[in-house]
């Protein structure tokens, strides 16, 4: 019978899982090795060793109202995309009004898990902590890892030659903190993600030039949207999933292409991708556009040679007079604390768990990752649902198949992976999908038959409005009382973040009859010529 749970982590993940551990009744015991909570969102002058790092000027690219702990919506006057500082207290006011801070261990270092003699029958595993240079060890009888996947900084110098000659200096995007120290110097940013895309416009305001080179390309988007709503309010929906889901994938793809060059096209700016119906992860970024525009940053193919003073591209070009190069390369995965390193798999920088958390040939399941998934939707909520799917499976309300049967289903997902994101090598997913798949294990899925019949205006929020993740916390285990509110208001809260000013309605030029009159005029011509 589980009950005693070590949570190892203090940020947005760790913080769920103590929460949902406590709404279960379990004994979470939470070890952060920093001073304080938020993990990746609580910023530092320098980095710290084992800790995930974040740049000064580091925004959200979720809105409020899609990325919040799912019974926790962020205050009405927070702005729809939120600066680290907000969003640190934000977290603060969610581990006080849960009460759990008094559940965690700060200054504490997990040093080694390791499982107990008996784990085959008891599924206990040994922790062992080390705090002021002094170990202790406890048994506890399950483990919740939610350390991230933004720790350790992935450098792959070999695949840079000459990089041993270059004069100028080199670092990963993990020591940037801030612009100004690169004041009037020539900059070459390697790696269109976002990280890359922030860190090179940034430095084009006061670097004498930018350039930023990319393998492959990627798309480009502003979290500004149709209409000037938030992206993710008006593409994450339901509706779309269904539509994309139901559709060939060829009309699919068709479709995916037209919107992401609805507003620009991506060639004209060295931006396209290479496999442009991929559904890799798209770049969010508010000016990129208009500093490629000013000349400020160049785009730039990806490097073929480093020289003492400049670079060699692919395309045979070449900038002279480079001062410093900032490798935007990602992160590797890493469990530096397991014991025995098979049990969390990592091969090629992918990892083999069931439903992207459960290590699949455990004798028991009493081991989670958490957070350990990149989707279109936001981490806060999707590592909201993975915890309450993991506890369900310690508590054994949520029955694992075979491992043979585990192992089957994350060779799918990985042919999944493939085809969508054109590699098996990703953390990414598809987040409606993958929130329907736990949320379905444990009964929190919300019945669009059942609302439909009775709750009507309810079902067609849910279905065709934002997926906002109040909807997971409507029905089934850790059901919100105010979850149906949540969702009626989320447009309210998102609207009164920007109307700060009292403004007039705009109003039309044209009679309110022309505007449809000239809509339906072509159809009405095609109508004509077809008749005659």
């Amino acid at each position: 019978m589980v009950r005693r749970v070590a949570v190892v982590g203090a940020g947005i993940s760790g913080l769920a899982a103590t929460k949902c551990c406590l709404e279960e009744g379990l004994e979470p015991t939470c070890f952060e090795q920093s001073e304080d909570i938020g993990g990746l969102w609580r910023y530092t002058e320098k980095p710290e060793e084992g800790r995930a790092s974040i740049y000064r000027t580091v925004f959200t690219n979720s809105c409020k109202e899609m990325m919040c702990y799912p019974d926790f919506p962020f205050p009405d006057d927070y702005p729809n995309y939120i600066h680290n500082t907000r969003l640190q207290k934000y977290i603060r006011d969610y581990a006080q009004h849960f009460d759990l801070l008094r559940h965690i261990r700060f200054k504490t270092t997990v040093t080694k898990i390791r499982k107990r003699p008996d784990f085959s029958a008891t599924g206990q595993w040994e922790v062992v902590t080390r705090r002021d240079g002094k170990e202790e060890a406890a048994v506890f009888d399950a483990v919740m890892v939610c350390t991230g996947h933004h720790v350790y900084p992935n450098l792959p110098l070999a695949h840079f030659p000459g990089i041993e000659k270059f004069k100028g200096c080199y670092l990963h995007s993990r020591e940037y903190k801030e612009a100004e120290k690169f004041r009037g110097k020539k900059v070459l940013v390697v790696g269109l993600g976002n990280s890359g895309s922030d860190i090179a416009v940034e430095l084009s305001t006061v670097a004498s030039q930018v350039y930023l080179s990319t393998r492959s390309g990627s798309w480009v988007m502003s979290r500004v949207w149709n209409f000037g709503y938030p992206w993710d309010m008006l593409l994450i929906t339901r509706f779309w999933t269904w539509l994309e889901n139901f559709l060939p994938k060829a009309v699919s793809d068709w479709l995916y292409v037209r919107g992401m060059n609805q507003q620009y096209k991506h060639e004209d700016f060295g931006l396209m991708p290479v496999d442009g119906a991929s559904r890799r992860e798209p770049v969010l970024n508010d000016d990129i556009l208009s500093r490629i525009t000013c000349g400020a940053l160049l785009i730039k193919p990806n490097v073929k040679e480093f020289r003492e003073t400049s670079v060699l591209f692919q395309d045979g070009t070449v900038q002279d007079n480079l001062d410093v190069v900032i490798f935007a390369t990602g992160y590797s995965h890493s469990f530096p604390f397991m014991e025995d390193e098979s049990i969390i798999e990592s091969r090629n920088n992918e990892v083999t768990l069931y439903k992207c958390i459960v290590p699949p040939q455990l004798e028991k399941p009493t081991m989670a990752v958490i957070g350990l998934v990149q989707s279109f939707g936001s981490a806060i909520p999707t590592a909201d649902v993975q915890c309450r799917w993991a506890i369900k499976v310690f508590q054994g309300l949520c029955t694992l198949p075979s491992v043979s049967e585990m192992l089957e289903d994350i060779e799918e997902k990985k042919r999944n992976k493939v085809k969508w994101f054109g590699t098996s090598n990703t953390l990414q997913t598809d987040y409606i999908t993958y929130m329907n798949e736990l949320t379905s294990a444990i009964g929190a899925k919300p019945s669009m038959l059942k609302l439909l019949l009775t709750d009507p205006l309810l079902a067609l929020k849910v279905f065709f409005g934002p997926c906002t993740p109040y909807q997971f916390r409507l029905t089934g285990p850790g059901k919100w009382s105010g979850a149906r509110r949540a969702i009626f208001t989320q447009w309210d809260r998102t609207l009164k973040a920007t109307r700060t000013r009292e403004a007039p309605p705009a109003t039309s030029t044209l009679p309110s009859l022309l505007v449809p009159g000239m809509l339906f005029l072509p159809l009405l011509l095609l109508l004509t010529v077809l008749y005659w």
